[in-house]
Parts: structure tokens; C-alpha cells; sequence
């Protein structure tokens, strides 16, 4: 018999897979407790279960879907990098990201990613999967253990800006937010909860109009101002284009204090000059008060053919959008020196072919 994993389940499934097994309908709750209250890592440290449930756990379930082969912590600002294997062999990424009154998780959603943006390193060996929700749900769980339970290490916030295209593993990402969210479950705060998509129109529309689907922030990558740019780095807006994409996003139904954010990442001489600035107020025109623009100097790797602007002109182009009055924010990239452009840990292992499990020394 096929085990189940316990994460892919939100708490109405995980109640009728406790009646399935004949058991007490509060037994959800207990489990529910210990995994996203307790983060425990086996069925054994769920010590209010009877001996004969928990083996009975052993032998239908896991609540394990990585294992952290390893983790790279910046000297810089504490982040840390850690490298998931999953159960097929494949790796993922997930960064913690300490910050000032809370601290932040950004995880993955598929491995690889189809979008095919210029300047992204994921995007290099193209789409190999989705991402199950258990496997989403437990970056956020498995951080959190190995980080600490302490209140001051609490990931409070959670940012879909990993590997791959949260909205293209729609179902799967759906749910993990009902999880997030639910307060039987994670209890964490829908407000605290950001989506990152490069974009694809009917998805966003898809995740405003379902029900189902807890009202949480979402962040667009814009990364240009006009289409032909756009189209330049950013292949999906041959399709999706920059009108249709800004149309779309200044009808949507968005709640107070859930301004969209629109995500721009300055690549030197290509989206960074001051006409750029310009340009990219006047696409935002009247609706500056439904958005925030966040400013993200280009994260170089090796092999990229863009560079990053200097801090000058990073600070002219932020300086033009404050005239316009546009809420604007330059967001350094955290983590500079742990292989900081995201998959870049993930392909230093497979190129290496040679596979450690951490020493866990958090050191």
C-alpha cells in the first residue's frame, strides 16, 4: 500500500482521512498540532497518540517530503540557503531571510521553470515538474526547524518567489496557501503571504475570482516598461503583453492594504536608464495609490550576460518614480555571498555530482 503524506492534505481532507482509518474525528487536530504547531519530524514525538495509532501512522503515512542535503548561512545578513533533495532524486531551494521585526521564507513551487525570463537562472534547464503541496507546505516547516522554534526566529511571512511559477502549479498552490492560512493548521496571516508571478493573465484573474483561494498579496514581474523590452527578457509577454498585463491589474478587485506589487529587476543598460523611469511612471499614471514598485538590482551569476547596475543609477531611477509620487523601494538582494541568485546552490550540486548531507552545524 502507497503511503499518504499528511501535507498534502488541507484540514477537511485530513478529517475524512482520519475517519477513513476509523479513528476519532479530533484526531485531526492532534495531528494538525504536531505538524504545524510542533513541526515534528516523526510519528514517535507525538507522545498523545496511543502507541498502536502512531503505528499505525508509520505504516500508511509520512510528514517528510526533503530531505536537506545542504545550506549555505551568509556572513552578511544571517540568510540562509538551504538545497532540498525530494523523493524522485530532483532538488529545490527555499531561502529564510531574516528581517527587521520578522523574518521572511522564500520557496519554490516547481522544479525548473517553463516561463523562460533572460535574466533568471532558474529558467536554464527549463520545467522538470511541479511541486506537490506537501513538498511546498514542508520547506516552510522544515526551515522553520532547523532555524528554531525560539518566538524570534518565527517565519512570519512567506514569499512565492522561489523556482518556477507559482501560478502555473495553480492547484497545488492554492492549497498550500490554505494551509498557510488555515488556523487549525500554520495560522499564518493571509496579509503576510505574497504570490510572485511572471505574469500569466487568465492565472490571476483564475486566483481572484476563485473562492477557494485565500485573499493574499500578489506580486507581478514587470521588469520593463514597454512591451518590445519586455518581450526582450521576459518571452511570456509575447503572449501576455504589457497593455493586456496592466489592464488586467488595474481592474482587480484589490483590498486595503493589499497593494499589488510591481516587481522590476534593473538590468544595466537595458531596463535602467532614467527614460526608463519615466516610462515606467506613466505606465502606472493615475493607479499609482493600488501599487508598490519594488526595485531589485540585477543578482549576477556566472554565465550571465547582464549585469548589474551601479548604485547611482539604481538611486537616479528610484529618485524619478518619488517624484511621481509611486511608493518605490530598492530591495538589495540579501544573501550575496551564498550563490545568491536563486538555483544557483541547486546547480553547483548537480554539477559537481557529488552529493553531502549537511553536518547540520549551524555555525
Amino acid at each position: 500500500m502507497e503511503k499518504v503524506n499528511l501535507k498534502n492534505f488541507d484540514f477537511k481532507e485530513l478529517e475524512n482521512w482520519v475517519k477513513e482509518q476509523g479513528w476519532q474525528k479530533f484526531r485531526a487536530k492532534q495531528l494538525a498540532k504536531w505538524l504545524y504547531n510542533k513541526k515534528v519530524s516523526s510519528f514517535d514525538e507525538m507522545t498523545d497518540l496511543s502507541k498502536d495509532i502512531r503505528n499505525q501512522l508509520k505504516e500508511k503515512a509520512d510528514i517528510n517530503a526533503l530531505e536537506l542535503i545542504t545550506f549555505e548561512k551568509s556572513k552578511e545578513d544571517g540568510s540562509i540557503k538551504f538545497l532540498w533533495r525530494l523523493h524522485d532524486g530532483h532538488t529545490i531551494e527555499s531561502v529564510f531571510i531574516p528581517e527587521k521585526g520578522h523574518n521572511t521564507l522564500c520557496i519554490s513551487t516547481q522544479v525548473g521553470c517553463a516561463v523562460g525570463c533572460k535574466f533568471c537562472f532558474t529558467t536554464k534547464d527549463g520545467l522538470i515538474r511541479n511541486l506537490t503541496t506537501a513538498e511546498i507546505v514542508d520547506q516552510y516547516i522544515q526551515s522553520q526547524r532547523f532555524v528554531g522554534l525560539e518566538p524570534e526566529k518565527r517565519i512570519s511571512n512567506i514569499v512565492y518567489m522561489g523556482m518556477g511559477e507559482p501560478l502555473a502549479n495553480y492547484e497545488n498552490v492554492k492549497k498550500s496557501v490554505r494551509i498557510f492560512t488555515d488556523d487549525k493548521m500554520a495560522g499564518l496571516s493571509n496579509r503576510k503571504i505574497t504570490i510572485s508571478s511572471s505574469g500569466i493573465i487568465h492565472q490571476i484573474l483564475k486566483m481572484y475570482e476563485d473562492k477557494e483561494f485565500p485573499q493574499v498579496r500578489l506580486a507581478v514581474s514587470l521588469n520593463a516598461a514597454d512591451q518590445k523590452t519586455r518581450e526582450k527578457i521576459m518571452p511570456i509577454s509575447e503572449t501576455n503583453t504589457l497593455e493586456d498585463l496592466m489592464k488586467t491589474l488595474n481592474k482587480l478587485p484589490v483590498k486595503t492594504g493589499y497593494r499589488i506589487m510591481l516587481e522590476y529587476v534593473l538590468i544595466k543598460d537595458v531596463n535602467d536608464s532614467p527614460k526608463d523611469a519615466h516610462k515606467l511612471a506613466r505606465l502606472i499614471g493615475k493607479n499609482k495609490k493600488r501599487y508598490k514598485v519594488n526595485l531589485i538590482p540585477f543578482n549576477p551569476y556566472p554565465g550571465s550576460p547582464y549585469q548589474r547596475p551601479d548604485k547611482e543609477r539604481v538611486d537616479q531611477f528610484h529618485k524619478i518614480l518619488w517624484q511621481y509620487n509611486i511608493g518605490a523601494f530598492v530591495r538589495w538582494s540579501k544573501g550575496q555571498d551564498i550563490s545568491a541568485a536563486c538555483g544557483q546552490l541547486r546547480k553547483k550540486d548537480l554539477e559537481t555530482s557529488f552529493i553531502t548531507k549537511a553536518s547540520l552545524n549551524k555555525n
